[in-house]
């Protein structure tokens, strides 16, 4: 049975994806994009100082990647809707035998009206079939950021992600476990009601536990604390801190949410505790 290694195991590879013009890119000017573009530079250049990067980049942008990005990130080229691997592209596990990519079905986050995810959708058997690893195909609609492992059987999801009707209509929390059993070699669920509030307007993942609560550790998990009565995830936080206190004897790390509330749209709760892989 296959395995999911926790983030803090060593790995060969980061595997990004190049920002193209998009859904969630539309809206920026020329100046707007490129600083996009700068930002998955720098992390993809700070990266492969230290281990090998390979960027997926859309074929109508491979000039200006090649330009902003150093030598030592290799270039991948095919079509994209979006620029987060982590999402879109494969999870990788282990077995007996080595490495194996699973692949999720990909459906732009719950087939959301904003969302293109044609594209996307192919993207993680063309990573796996250049890493030179066999792929696990997986019936459930599922991202990255919808999974958390602890490496020992555990993993952390949002009932509203891998139960949304716009993911997987139907499906039952018994059937997503075994599926998780299935592809990640996990023999615990650990179900969290939602994520935060911020995470169902637009361009929201329908409550991603990546921004809600990690493992950083055998035994440790870290989780999103709003301390501002006024802000709507201060329940959400007093309802993932109970989850996880029934659910295990765990070390519970609160990480303080942003003391700037509010933005141009509204509240503000995102601290991607522990989101580093774009």
């Amino acid at each position: 049975m296959p395995t999911m290694p926790p983030e803090w195991v060593e790995h060969e590879r980061t595997w990004m994806a190049w920002p193209p013009t998009g859904p969630t890119t539309a809206d920026l000017d020329e100046a707007g994009l490129r600083a996009v573009r700068q930002a998955w530079a720098d992390v993809a250049n700070a990266v492969a100082r230290f281990e090998p990067v390979t960027m997926v980049v859309d074929p109508r942008d491979v000039d200006e990647a090649r330009t902003m990005l150093e030598t030592g990130v290799e270039l991948l080229t095919a079509p994209l809707d979006d620029a987060w691997m982590r999402d879109m592209g494969p999870t990788f596990v282990r077995d007996d035998a080595g490495l194996l990519a699973v692949d999720w079905v990909f459906n732009g986050w719950g087939a959301q009206e904003w969302s293109r995810w044609d594209a996307d959708a192919k993207v993680a058997p063309i990573v796996a079939a250049t890493a030179g690893v066999a792929t696990l195909e997986s019936p459930m609609v599922n991202e990255g950021g919808g999974i958390h492992v602890d490496g020992e059987g555990t993993v952390l999801v949002t009932a509203t992600v891998q139960l949304d009707p716009g993911r997987n209509p139907g499906w039952t929390r018994g059937q997503v476990e075994d599926e998780l059993r299935r592809t990640l070699g996990t023999t615990r669920v650990v179900w969290l009601e939602r994520g935060l509030t911020r995470d169902y307007e637009t361009f929201g993942t329908r409550g991603h536990v990546d921004i809600v609560a990690s493992f950083a550790g055998p035994g440790t998990i870290l989780f999103h604390d709003q301390r501002d009565p006024a802000h709507p995830d201060h329940a959400v936080s007093a309802q993932v801190r109970r989850t996880l206190e029934e659910a295990g004897d765990w070390t519970l790390v609160p990480v303080p949410a942003p003391t700037v509330l509010r933005d141009d749209e509204g509240w503000v709760d995102y601290s991607y505790i522990n989101h580093y892989v774009c």
